[in-house]
């Protein structure tokens, strides 16, 4: 269905401005790129940061970004520096020695990773989606699309970096799911298009990377994990986990954060983002577990673990996000550094 709005607000393709540091590690790194000066921390800096804080999570996703778009001024040489991948490589051990740590009990097997997602649960008091449906209001609403953008507006990026890494029946399936998320060939009907009109509806700004500065660790932690397992290829099982994870989840909150768009009058386009969703990740959701999932164990069967270790971890990072906005929103505050101007 396509919605009666307005022809699409072009996703602005320019490189995005650099954010401002949040501490020692975020510090180094953006003086490092504004200056093309070599980068200056302490020793220890990386084992004393907080895995999941503010500062390593905001460096992280700054050296990130030098494989998507870069930053305005930066020079894409930057993107190999040997010194910025050496921090990046230590803050993602880091990052994953806690990924660990907090999965060490989490299901070894696809089946018992899975399983628990593709019931939907009775209770839905703790759902983030449950919440904007039935009591959700439009300032959170612009609140969750501010900081999901960060998210939406690469949505499928990280996720084609597996594309070279597999092969048969796997490849060709999850080829066929990006050529999807890309549009089908209609720059209008890309998803990350479709995220920005959403953006628009709702009176935001579709920049790419406008929201950094306001976006909250648990929430740049969300979008580190993809960027980190599609950079390395012996994640490659951990990607496809993630992607899958996902597929086989997005429907039925689609289903909600489309009805919450159509209580809250946030417009035509907003809630068409949510309602293509809910059609297109039923059918991915089946060929992401029956074909890329299955492809990819007839022919590499032990990255099954990995695959299953990247389903847990995206399910704890959405987690540790639903819980921060929850908290934020209860107490009556914005759930983003700082709070979005009125539309």
């Amino acid at each position: 269905m396509r919605p009666p709005s307005p022809a699409p607000v072009a996703v602005a393709d320019r490189s995005p401005h650099l954010a401002q540091h949040r501490g020692e590690l975020s510090c180094a790194v953006t003086d490092a790129l504004r200056s093309a000066r070599s980068l200056r921390y302490a020793p220890g800096a990386v084992l004393e940061a907080d895995a999941w804080g503010e500062d390593l999570q905001l460096a992280l996703y700054l050296l990130y970004e030098l494989h998507y778009r870069g930053f305005d001024g930066v020079d894409d040489a930057r993107e190999w520096d040997p010194d910025l991948l050496r921090l990046r490589r230590a803050m993602e051990k880091r990052f994953l020695d806690a990924l660990r740590t907090e999965l060490f009990n989490a299901p070894r097997t696809v089946e018992d990773a899975f399983a628990p997602l593709l019931v939907e649960p009775v209770d839905l008091s703790g759902s983030l989606s449950r919440h904007l449906e039935t009591d959700g209001e439009l300032w959170q609403l612009r609140e969750y699309a501010a900081m999901r953008s960060l998210y939406h507006l690469k949505e499928a990026d990280p996720h084609a970096w597996v594309i070279p890494r597999l092969t048969g029946r796997a490849k060709a399936a999850m080829v066929a799911i990006e050529y999807d998320e890309f549009g089908a060939g209609r720059a209008d009907r890309i998803h990350a298009q479709l995220f920005a009109d959403l953006m628009t509806d709702l009176g935001l700004d579709p920049t790419y990377g406008r929201y950094l500065d306001k976006a909250p660790a648990p929430l740049l932690a969300t979008v580190n994990l993809m960027s980190l397992f599609g950079l390395h290829r012996a994640l490659r099982g951990a990607l496809v986990g993630h992607f899958a994870c996902v597929e086989v989840t997005s429907s039925p909150g689609s289903r909600r954060l489309a009805k919450a768009m159509r209580r809250c009058g946030a417009g035509p386009a907003a809630e068409h983002f949510y309602a293509e969703h809910v059609e297109a990740d039923a059918v991915h959701e089946q060929v992401v577990r029956h074909e890329v999932i299955g492809g990819l164990l007839v022919d590499e069967p032990d990255l099954e673990e990995d695959i299953a270790f990247g389903c847990a971890a995206t399910v704890l990072l959405d987690d540790r996000l639903a819980s921060h906005i929850r908290e934020a929103w209860d107490h009556e505050r914005s759930a983003l550094r700082t709070p979005l101007p009125q539309p």
